[in-house]
């Protein structure tokens, strides 16, 4: 993680960036952009919110030789000579362009910018910031008419809630190269933003292995445990998942298996999936790693444990409390009915 308490972006320009398949044109600023203090504090916020909590950090995948991977090669002659930021930023625009190699590439605007102060691993270090702005929102503006009367007029414009795109990266390295941190949040084209322009893959780090291995045992329940078991134990897997994360400083895959899994055939079954789930994300799966708290915070989140029901009941099941759903909950069928049915028992209502 960064911290950006003592961050200062000292340079930013803004160029428009087009859409190669349909023989658009780049657009580009000579000069940088001058802010007053209400202006830099909404940019600077806008900017490295997103990057505040974020967990996994990337590395150039041809990061022993940074003239393979042109954004690597810009930013690294922008850290040796910031009186070259301008003209590289029109390079890596010219980069980005080069991969709208479809019509759902989307144009925008593009802000580069190069901060000072930024705090990685307690060390102070520079970064460049690249952004991609690919949609504006409606806004109203008022104005004083000839009729010394307001009125109003509707225009489009940046909204400061989140960006589109984003990356940073950090004048820091480590044995597996540039720290790079990025964020997407219109996730349309996954090859375009992660694989084709910034050619990064995630740290071989803890974070990246806790993360990858939790998505794994959510696409898991999804495909495998949910169509031949049911949502019931599609909650118990998640919730022992997270269970066994919560009461291990580290993972052992073969030790998983034997806490979560009660019968051999799913345990053959999660061996054949991981496999399935490496080549299809192309990941390596660690079988022994440390855990993040930090990333199991964050993804016990998105884990979904709730049972909908076509008769307009739901019910949620909670991930950390994974005797619950087994103790407290019965399915069975009833035949007057020809229905299934969920038996819930407890105390009290809440």
């Amino acid at each position: 993680m960064i911290k950006k308490t003592r961050a200062e972006i000292t340079k930013c320009i803004l160029h428009k960036v087009a859409n190669k398949f349909n023989s658009g044109q780049n657009v580009f600023s000579e000069d940088l952009i001058r802010f007053d203090q209400e202006s830099y504090d909404l940019m600077k916020n806008f900017l490295m919110k997103p990057f505040g909590n974020l967990t996994q950090s990337y590395r150039f995948v041809n990061h022993e030789d940074a003239r393979l991977d042109p954004l690597n090669n810009f930013t690294s002659e922008i850290f040796k000579e910031e009186a070259a930021f301008v003209d590289y930023s029109k390079s890596i625009v010219n980069h980005l362009f080069e991969q709208s190699n479809s019509a759902q590439i989307k144009t925008g605007d593009v802000i580069v910018v190069f901060i000072e102060g930024i705090e990685y691993k307690d060390v102070l270090t520079e970064a460049v910031g690249i952004f991609k702005i690919e949609n504006k929102v409606d806004f109203f503006q008022t104005y004083l008419d000839d009729n010394e009367s307001f009125d109003v007029v509707v225009q489009k414009g940046i909204s400061t809630k989140r960006i589109d795109k984003g990356c940073l990266i950090l004048n820091t390295a480590d044995a597996e190269g540039t720290v790079v941190f990025s964020v997407d949040n219109h996730n349309y084209d996954a090859q375009y933003w992660i694989n084709n322009f910034l050619n990064v893959k995630l740290a071989d780090d803890y974070n990246s292995h806790t993360q990858s291995y939790l998505e794994m045992c959510k696409e898991f329940s999804e495909e495998v445990i949910k169509p031949e078991l049911g949502m019931q134990q599609q909650g118990n897997f998640l919730a022992n998942t997270v269970d066994y994360f919560k009461e291990n400083e580290s993972v052992d895959y073969a030790t998983f298996k034997d806490e979560v899994f009660t019968d051999e055939k799913h345990k053959e079954q999660f061996d054949d999936y991981k496999k399935h789930f490496e080549n299809l994300n192309d990941v390596l799966i660690r079988n022994n790693f440390d855990v993040s708290g930090v990333v199991l915070k964050k993804e016990k989140s998105k884990l979904k444990t709730e049972i909908k029901l076509d008769t307009n009941i739901n019910i949620k099941l909670d991930v950390d409390a994974p005797e619950a759903a087994s103790e407290y909950i019965e399915r069975g069928y009833d035949e007057e009915k020809k229905m299934k049915y969920y038996k819930v028992y407890f105390n009290e209502e809440k």
